[in-house]
């Protein structure tokens, strides 16, 4: 009897450490894969801009595009419909050369243009010198697109740390993350979209959105989305304009 005792004890200890150990790398993952806001060990170091002043009652919506010929434009066509002149499109320039029609509507319609690069690689596995031609030559591209003074830049994959805060300071670009992730790209549908921005959005966020060929329900998720901005009272602008004031949040990463 004893011995059952025993044994059945040190199942339930077992057990408990599995359990434990589970949660402490669920909240990992978790760490690593939602909560995108890391941290700097210095105070002074460059950081990545992630939200505005709250109390302006301002945001942004951000769109992403890497690669795809179907989705820019209608998005484009649903946010003029909708009375959205001032979003802000990060684009890889490798799809951004391909495409110059795109770019010019993208413009026209009074959108601000930031960079994505040109290759669309993470630059965390990169090594430094491959990060500065990539920038560099995202930045020839747009120059001969006529766009000669982007100054924002969204890391390839959202990834980043210091050494690319670093370089991106030193070519003179602010790094833009986001507050709020619509998780469009996974296609969870459009009423999932419109709650992950809708639900939580506020004054100074940046809402990270897609229109790349992979995000296949953001254009009918748009109206909504700016349905619910409008409800809560709060206006759509540019990223230049969200950072103006010089209160933007910052994150540092490290």
């Amino acid at each position: 009897m004893n011995n059952f005792y025993v044994l059945h004890v040190k199942k339930i200890k077992q057990l408990i450490i599995i359990v434990i150990a589970a949660l402490f790398t669920a909240g990992i993952l978790y760490i690593e894969n939602v909560m995108q806001f890391p941290v700097f060990s210095t105070a002074d170091g460059p950081k990545a801009v992630f939200r505005g002043e709250e109390k302006e009652n301002k945001v942004s919506l951000t769109f992403d595009i890497s690669w795809g010929d179907e989705k820019a434009k209608p998005i484009l066509d649903t946010l003029k419909n909708n009375g959205i002149t001032n979003a802000t499109f990060f684009l890889s320039a490798a799809w951004a050369e391909r495409h110059p029609e795109i770019v010019k509507q993208i413009v026209k319609d009074g959108h601000q243009v930031g960079s994505m690069g040109y290759a669309y690689k993470n630059y965390t596995a990169l090594e430094a010198e491959d990060i500065r031609r990539d920038i560099l030559m995202a930045q020839d591209v747009f120059n001969e697109l006529g766009l000669k003074d982007i100054k924002l830049l969204r890391p390839p994959t959202g990834n980043f740390n210091e050494e690319i805060l670093t370089i991106a300071e030193r070519y003179g670009y602010t790094v833009v993350h986001y507050s709020v992730d619509s998780d469009d790209w996974k296609n969870p549908g459009v009423g999932t979209i419109v709650k992950n921005v809708n639900d939580s959005v506020q004054g100074g966020d940046i809402i990270l959105l897609h229109a790349s060929d992979s995000a296949k329900q953001t254009q009918k998720a748009l109206p909504q989305i700016v349905d619910g901005l409008k409800q809560k009272g709060l206006k759509n602008v540019s990223i230049a304009e969200l950072i103006a004031n010089g209160n933007a949040k910052s994150t540092e990463v490290k």
